[in-house]
């Protein structure tokens, strides 16, 4: 072979060869094109389902209730009443658990029924939040516990709020719940301003007034479940529970 043709052949297999490196480049930067964008997706999926997971945790979020209500009241001993000045009778007195599932059955039966007859002036309300499963294992009688202490912590022009917040969020029987920074974060949503409030809240402040009214209610007033209903005084029955309205009328015919 002449040297013209042999060069002329090194000169082809030198094209050849580098057109094979220049086609494995355009795959090497194809596969790092996939990979790249396949990371990209990869790390916005993460961000979306850490945004989504950060999100549910905060779907808890309590919201102020705005429907009919009498003036409230943060009474000495802990507990709240509601109703219209000059309003003194007939008394209903609701002893109730936050971590009660009778207690939030009520609620949501009839305790639209309670802010409905307190703001028309037929009846003076008295919340009394206690501890009743004191003596039930962990979470109930925790959960029991630090939902009490923490409305405590509430003021009264926030009560409502903070009082049907509790229910709608009771945690399932057997559950963990009513965590101390979403206490807090109910208050906040509601309005609370209070600057001690989330204080009071993380440091369980008010357990000591809880156990009081928990006295009250067992050994004092013999309540023995809840939600326990007294009106002037006198225990009412689940047949009145169920026509609150005319039980309170008839209290109030015999109250004058």
């Amino acid at each position: 072979m002449s040297k013209a043709a042999r060069e002329r052949s090194a000169r082809e297999r030198l094209a050849v060869e580098r057109q094979k490196q220049a086609a494995r480049q355009k795959q090497i930067r194809l596969i790092s094109a996939v990979v790249g964008a396949v990371v990209a997706i990869a790390a916005v999926v993460a961000v979306v389902v850490v945004v989504l997971d950060q999100k549910s945790k905060r779907n808890q979020v309590a919201e102020p209730y705005t429907g009919p209500q009498a003036p409230l009241t943060r009474e000495s001993d802990g507990s709240i009443t509601m109703a219209k000045p000059g309003v003194a009778k007939p008394v209903l007195e609701i002893f109730e658990d936050f971590q009660c599932p009778a207690c939030q059955q009520f609620e949501k039966t009839l305790g639209g029924d309670v802010k409905k007859l307190a703001s028309e002036g037929k009846v003076k309300v008295v919340y009394r939040p206690f501890h009743l499963f004191g003596g039930q294992p962990d979470p109930l009688k925790t959960q029991s516990l630090r939902s009490a202490a923490a409305a405590l912590c509430v003021p009264a022009a926030q009560w409502l709020s903070y009082h049907d917040a509790l229910y709608k969020f009771q945690p399932v029987e057997g559950t963990k719940g009513f965590a101390i920074k979403d206490l807090v974060s109910w208050g906040e949503d509601v309005g609370v301003k209070d600057a001690n409030f989330a204080k009071c809240v993380t440091d369980q402040q008010k357990v000591p007034e809880v156990t009081t009214m928990t006295d009250y209610a067992l050994k004092t007033r013999k309540v023995e479940s809840t939600p326990t209903l007294f009106l002037d005084g006198k225990e009412i029955n689940d047949q009145q529970k169920a026509d609150l309205a005319g039980a309170i009328a008839v209290a109030a015919a015999a109250d004058k």
